[in-house]
């Protein structure tokens, strides 16, 4: 039986992966001088992140809590992934609208230089919540 309990793990889980890709690609973009395909996929990468957001807190609201079932050492990797994931992704979340704000300004110099602490943190907060997620729905289950 589908529920958003079983379904939205899932979903989260690709559209953090889909983040990912477009952070990856807007990295190459700005790299090779591509200012315009850069903003269109961090454009995407917020665009979808938002949307993430928006069902993760839709699940946690709704969902019972899902207990973690790895046992040994794997076991405060997990804590220490989800913990450092949890902190990191409260703390980026203003810093991408800070840095967007930058580039809608068309501050270019402070935008790059929010940019290189904003896009690493987004990046480990992204692969990190991929890595959580196999953890618990994948691996460890």
């Amino acid at each position: 039986m589908m529920t958003t309990a079983n379904t939205l793990p899932h979903v989260n889980a690709a559209l953090n992966a889909v983040a990912l890709v477009f952070l990856l690609a807007a990295y190459a973009f700005i790299r090779k001088g591509r200012r315009d395909l850069h903003m269109r996929a961090m454009l995407a990468a917020v665009a979808t992140s938002a949307l993430f957001l928006v069902f993760y807190l839709w699940y946690h609201f709704t969902a019972p809590i899902f207990v973690f079932r790895g046992s040994g050492i794997v076991r405060p990797i997990y804590y220490a992934l989800l913990i450092s994931h949890v902190l990191l992704a409260a703390v980026v979340t203003p810093m991408i609208g800070m840095t967007m704000i930058k580039a809608a300004r068309q501050n270019f110099t402070e935008h790059k230089r929010l940019a290189r602490w904003t896009w690493p943190v987004w990046v480990y907060v992204s692969v990190t919540g991929i890595v959580v997620y196999l953890m618990l729905y994948v691996i460890y289950i």
